[in-house]
């Protein structure tokens, strides 16, 4: 790494989840009925019309939230109209289709006599069998949810434009077929006692549908990036409080839904591992299960490379530089992150920190449109992973190359420390950063070594690589590489 010269520059880290996009915290709920009667208090210049048309057609869709969702949209102000808002008819309460927590209803609670020559492993067997068609029945519940109470709303009344929720929601609506299919091949299975036989086959027939979620995934990172900018907005803010203060999201907020599908994605192995570890020998599935895992795993590795390339493009895009310096080659070539997040400096500046495939870049939040995409200013010079020296630093005070005085008070102790350096084409530099936990200190720690190991070999081979070729190209071989780290940034 490299650092100013004589200028340490240490960082505390405030590392979220280094995965993904930082996470802002839930907002607090409210008693429904005690906000909407101070809204109207407050804001009696509503669209009555628009408003109670849309809650009837909430109601005559019988939605398991009419009554909350006809409190959210009161509660919004449109300013189309000024007309006080009309008294709603007290309608009866319908019980929520969606409670709080799930059922957990068991295979054996559904059968009425149960075979006595069943084993015990076989019973468990169709234990899991039956876990994985009620995954599929509730992730088509939930998504069908989603389209219903918080797309189609936000459409209707204009919270956001048809375009953005279009970014936001993504191909969503196109994976509700897909596990439909899967349902109700899953269902034709039962045989007249509720067991199934082979589920293999079926598997393994079917996971060829999930590439639709490339597509999917791969718009993730930018909706994710845009919900957080859209909560800004007042109206954006509180129809998702509301909607999360409601039986029917069992305290869910709408990213919670949205990144289901990725979740699913990820627990198919490990329900047919489960399988078929109490699938008996000679069983008609002890072959088809391993080509269906086999098949699964493909799927989820072909899926977070090109979701790995969409992120490393979406944060490249992102980037501000205040000097051509800034511009390495690094940045370009690199095709995916290990981990992202924020850390914070020795003068307890939180930085945002991202491990591109080949460079470390340190950033500040810049200045931005309120309308415009996410941007962030590289801050010092980016510090190829070829050239990167690591140092794990106790708890307590860094050592003389760095001091973390003033950014705390008190009796403070300075915890979850590492150094970062590089001595490279230009200055040296060295950066003392904080994670937020040991935790996260380790993550960072593991993710910087495997990139400076795979980047020293990657530049070992286009060493050999020159002396070979007549005409080498610097990073032909890059795109070559991969990585274990992308594999967990779906399991998060």
């Amino acid at each position: 790494m490299r650092e100013e010269k004589m200028e340490p520059e240490d960082t505390e880290v405030d590392l979220s989840p280094s995965w993904s996009p930082i996470s802002r915290d839930r907002l607090a709920c409210a008693n429904f009925s005690e906000f909407v009667r101070k809204k109207r208090k407050q804001d009696p210049g509503c669209d009555a019309e628009h408003s109670a048309r849309i809650l009837e057609d909430s109601e005559d869709d019988d939605s398991p939230i009419s009554e909350h969702v006809q409190e959210s949209e009161r509660s919004i102000s449109f300013r189309t109209e000024a007309r006080p808002l009309p008294p709603m008819p007290r309608t009866r309460q319908k019980a929520s289709s969606y409670p709080r927590r799930r059922s957990s209803q068991l295979w054996s609670d559904t059968v009425d006599n149960m075979r006595h020559d069943l084993s015990t492993k076989e019973i468990k067997r169709q234990e899991v069998i039956y876990e994985l068609t009620q995954g599929e029945k509730q992730l088509i519940e939930d998504l069908s949810l989603v389209k219903k109470v918080y797309y189609e709303p936000m459409l209707k009344l204009v919270i956001l434009t048809e375009s953005e929720l279009g970014q936001i929601f993504g191909t969503l609506d196109s994976l509700i077929p897909l596990h439909e299919d899967l349902l109700a091949r899953l269902e034709g299975l039962r045989g007249a006692e509720k067991t199934v036989q082979e589920v293999g086959p079926t598997m393994t027939d079917w996971f060829p549908c999930l590439d639709a979620y490339i597509t999917y995934c791969c718009n993730q990172v930018g909706a994710k990036a845009l919900l957080d900018q859209k909560k800004q907005d007042r109206r954006v803010e509180q129809f998702l409080r509301l909607c999360q203060e409601s039986s029917f999201s069992r305290k869910l907020d709408l990213w919670n839904f949205l990144d289901l599908p990725r979740s699913r994605l990820v627990k198919y192995p490990l329900l047919l591992k489960e399988i078929q570890k109490n699938t008996p020998a000679e069983h008609p599935d002890e072959e088809a299960l391993p080509l269906a895992m086999d098949l699964i795993q493909r799927i989820i590795t072909e899926v977070n490379l090109k979701t790995g390339e969409a992120e490393c493009q979406f944060y490249r895009r992102g980037l501000c530089y205040s000097e051509d310096s800034q511009r390495v080659p690094e940045i370009q070539a690199s095709r995916f992150l290990y981990c992202h997040g924020e850390l914070k400096s020795t003068k307890g500046q939180k930085l945002h920190v991202f491990l591109f495939e080949l460079v470390l870049v340190l950033t500040r939040p810049a200045a931005q449109d309120r309308e415009g995409p996410v941007q962030f200013q590289v801050y010092r010079q980016p510090m190829p992973a070829a050239h990167l020296n690591l140092e794990d630093l106790p708890d307590g005070e860094p050592s003389s190359s760095g001091s973390f005085r003033g950014a705390f008070t008190g009796n403070d102790k300075v915890k979850n420390c590492f150094r970062v350096s590089t001595t490279g084409r230009s200055k040296s530099q060295s950066h003392s950063l904080q994670a937020n936990d040991s935790f996260n200190k380790q993550q960072w720690i593991s993710c910087l070594r495997q990139a400076m190991v795979q980047s020293r070999d990657g530049q070992t081979q286009r060493k050999v690589s020159q002396r070979l070729s007549p005409e080498p190209a610097l990073y032909n071989n890059i795109a070559e590489l991969t990585l274990n780290s992308d594999a967990e940034m779906l399991d998060t």
